[in-house]
Order: structure tokens, then C-alpha cells, then sequence
């Protein structure tokens, strides 16, 4: 059986997205971290996160909460 997951975030910014990633993951929500950067040139591209589908609803509410503060 395979597991769905969920486009929780994307942003250009790969400090902001290992932030939410370890914070995800300190609440024991695994997480896909799937880099779409230029590997040439940095500023092209994206950092999505994916997060298991049943977990997506609590996932949003602990990013909003740290992306808050």
C-alpha cells in the first residue's frame, strides 16, 4: 500500500523550509523535502514540503503557528 502525500509548502527560501521541515519533524510528522533549486543557479526554483495526507490538517496548524511567531 502506498502513502498519499500532501504539497504542504513551497517556497525559494531552503532556510525557511528546513525550519518548518525540523519542526515537523520534532512533532513527529514525517516529511518529504524535495528540492527543485538550480543546482547552478540558486535563486530559480523551489523547496516544496510534502507531508503525509491523513497529517495535513495538523501539519498546517504547526506551520502556521511557528510562521507566526
Amino acid at each position: 500500500m502506498t502513502q498519499a502525500w500532501f504539497l504542504l509548502f513551497r517556497t525559494s527560501d531552503f532556510t525557511k523550509a528546513s525550519i518548518i521541515k525540523g519542526m515537523l519533524e520534532e512533532n513527529r510528522i514525517r516529511v518529504v523535502l524535495l528540492n527543485k533549486r538550480d543546482s547552478s543557479y540558486l535563486n530559480f526554483g523551489d523547496v516544496e514540503l510534502y507531508v503525509p495526507a491523513h497529517l495535513k490538517d495538523i501539519a498546517r496548524h504547526l506551520m502556521d503557528n511557528t510562521l507566526m511567531n
